[in-house]
């Protein structure tokens, strides 16, 4: 018998899934970080990164053998097709690495995945929460956050499934629309909901 109880947290880019993940943290979980799971796959000379490259141009890898990380997602999201090959390519390397740091977990995990669906993740947990925002909203955050223009910005949120998608197939929605502070007292709400439920 498992030691942990594994919570699924997904959201779209821009929703405030990482503040959502901080709390947690903050609050008692231990959380496994898809996005620091595939930094570590993507060092240079990995079989993960060479199998990117083969499908996403060689050029991806910088002169010192690193990932050129903003050529990869320029290519990756410009199109919904794009985004879903390069999880196809990536996630089983995750999903492994995943299971390795569950071998040790105990009492409750967080498994904090953008892409949680698309990898068949949800499958493996005992409940999914979903951080969603408005689109107007993510957008903005998308900007501010990572530099890139309205039009990239656009093409990242159209790469990634609606937020109808997300609030069908969540057990629990944490909207974040408002100020950190709203976000915090939705996700402690969330939080102690799922404590009880996978007691």
């Amino acid at each position: 018998m498992r030691r942990y109880k594994l919570i699924g947290l997904t959201g779209q880019s821009g929703a405030g899934k990482s503040t959502v993940s901080r709390f947690f943290a903050a609050n008692g979980a231990t959380v496994i970080d898809a996005d620091a799971i595939v930094a570590q796959l993507y060092t240079a000379g990995s079989p993960c990164l060479k199998t990117v490259a083969a499908c996403f141009g060689a050029d991806i890898i910088a002169h010192d053998g690193t990932l050129d990380r903003k050529l990869l997602a320029r290519r990756a999201f410009a199109t919904a097709d794009n985004t879903a090959l390069l999880g196809e390519l990536v996630h089983p390397f995750v999903t492994a690495a995943l299971f390795r740091q569950l071998k040790q977990a105990q009492g409750l995990v967080v498994y904090d995945a953008p892409q949680l669906f698309e990898a068949n993740g949800d499958a493996i947990c005992d409940c999914v929460i979903a951080v969603v925002a408005d689109e107007a909203v993510r957008r903005e955050r998308i900007i501010r956050r990572d530099g890139l223009s309205p039009e990239q910005a656009d093409a990242r949120i159209k790469a990634q499934h609606s937020e109808a998608f997300f609030r069908q197939n969540a057990d629990y929605i944490i909207e974040n629309n408002a100020d950190e502070a709203a976000l915090r007292q939705a996700a402690a709400q969330v939080l102690c909901a799922v404590k009880q439920e996978v007691r």
